[in-house]
């Protein structure tokens, strides 16, 4: 069963899991299971998916349960009318605050303007040699995307050579291994926290907040419980 955080005024939300696909998609032809169909077998009805969320990240995943909602809300999401805020554990030591204005290039090569904020929250040097260090550095940020592009988030942080731990193919490779070796960790540690929107029919706030999941939470206790 999907974890549903929100079924109010035509709307809900999962927790979307780590490595569940939103819908079909040509690209993954090896997936037999997509959040649009198990919701709509769990509730028993039709439902939209309102935006989306990469295969590999978790957290706030939005349904319209009617076409005009489902119109209206792609409407907020294209106009940036969402606040969405997410949480990764990234490589390196990342500054306090971070704006990162770095234009993003589409499959069919069209340049788009993207952006995005970084807070940091917490950082941890952990006794694990990587490379020619004798211990590894790790950040937990909290980073709002104010455009949507593809992997946009995933993209940025690895422009600022500070990439999520376990994204394949923006990330290190070197620390994806690291990972899979040393903790047995193969997700990607990218987790959406909570999306926040004027509902377009009630015309009321509305603030959708998702817990981290296991394997994230996992990850940020062994890394940061003696962090700094």
């Amino acid at each position: 069963m999907l974890e549903i955080i929100h079924h109010a005024d035509g709307m809900v939300a999962i927790n979307k899991p780590h490595g569940l696909l939103v819908h079909r998609s040509p690209i993954a032809s090896d997936a037999s299971e997509f959040a649009v169909q198990r919701l709509r077998d769990q509730l028993g009805q039709r439902v939209y998916p309102v935006h989306r969320l990469d295969r590999k990240t978790g957290g706030v995943l939005l349904f319209a349960l009617t076409e005009p909602l489902n119109a209206a809300m792609q409407l907020l999401f294209a106009e940036g009318r969402v606040h969405k805020t997410y949480l990764a554990i990234v490589r390196g030591f990342t500054p306090d605050t971070l704006a990162i204005d770095y234009p993003l290039k589409r499959d069919d090569g069209v340049v788009q303007d993207a952006f995005t904020t970084l807070k940091t929250l917490r950082r941890a040097e952990i006794p694990l040699a990587f490379g020619k260090h004798a211990t590894s550095r790790y950040s937990l940020v909290e980073l709002e995307p104010t455009t949507g592009r593809m992997h946009q988030l995933r993209k940025h942080m690895a422009h600022v050579m500070h990439p999520i731990i376990g994204d394949r193919p923006h990330g290190c490779n070197k620390q994806n291994k690291l990972f899979k070796e040393q903790f047995d960790m193969h997700t990607m540690l990218l987790h959406a926290r909570h999306v926040t929107f004027t509902h377009p029919e009630t015309q009321q706030v509305v603030r959708i907040d998702a817990a981290v999941q296991s394997e994230f939470d996992r990850m940020t206790e062994t890394l940061f419980s003696r962090g700094m």
